[in-house]
C-alpha cells in the first residue's frame, strides 16, 4: 500500500469488554475471542493479534469509513444478542521511533451494535500485543486513505 495518512492518537480506556477486562458476565474472555472463529469461518484470521483493541483518540479529528479491507455481515457471534456487521481496515502504529506495528481498524458497524458505542473520534486498534502501552500515550497511526478517511 502507498500513500499511507499519519495522524497523531492518544491511547485512552475502553469499556474493556472487547479484551474480557470489564466485569460483563456475558464476555469473559472478551467479545474479540468470541468472535473470532466467526471472523475465521469469513477468512480473517487474527491468529497474530492480541484480543483485544487499543482504543485511539484522533480528535480533534473524526474518521469515516471508505472501502474496508474485509466487511462480514449478520455476524451471530453470541447466543443474547442480534446478528452484527464488521469491517476491518489496515493500519499501522508507530511508537515512538520504534518500527511500524501492523494493524487493523476494528469497526463493528454502530447500526447493527448493541451497546458499547464509541465517539467519533475514537478507532478500535487490534494489532500484537504492545508492552509497555499505556492510558495516554501518544502514538502515530498510519491509515489507507483508499480504506479510511480523516477529517
Amino acid at each position: 500500500m502507498n500513500n499511507w495518512i499519519q495522524i497523531k492518537g492518544v491511547v485512552k480506556a475502553g469499556h474493556g469488554v472487547a479484551s474480557g477486562k470489564s466485569s460483563d458476565p456475558r464476555f469473559p474472555a472478551g467479545t474479540i475471542a468470541m468472535q473470532k472463529a466467526c471472523f475465521q469461518e469469513r477468512g480473517l484470521s487474527l491468529d497474530d493479534y492480541y484480543l483485544g483493541t487499543i482504543n485511539l483518540s484522533i480528535a480533534p479529528h473524526q474518521y469515516k469509513a471508505k472501502q474496508a479491507k474485509y466487511t462480514f455481515r449478520q455476524v451471530k457471534w453470541s447466543n443474547n444478542d442480534p446478528a452484527e456487521d464488521f469491517s476491518f481496515f489496515d493500519c499501522r502504529i508507530i511508537i515512538g521511533n520504534q518500527q511500524a506495528i501492523k494493524g487493523l481498524i476494528y469497526y463493528p458497524h454502530p447500526e447493527t451494535k448493541p451497546e458499547h458505542f464509541q465517539p467519533p473520534d475514537i478507532l478500535e486498534i487490534m494489532s500484537s500485543f504492545i508492552q509497555n502501552l499505556h492510558y495516554g500515550n501518544e502514538v502515530i497511526i498510519e491509515v489507507n486513505p483508499q480504506q479510511i478517511e480523516i477529517s
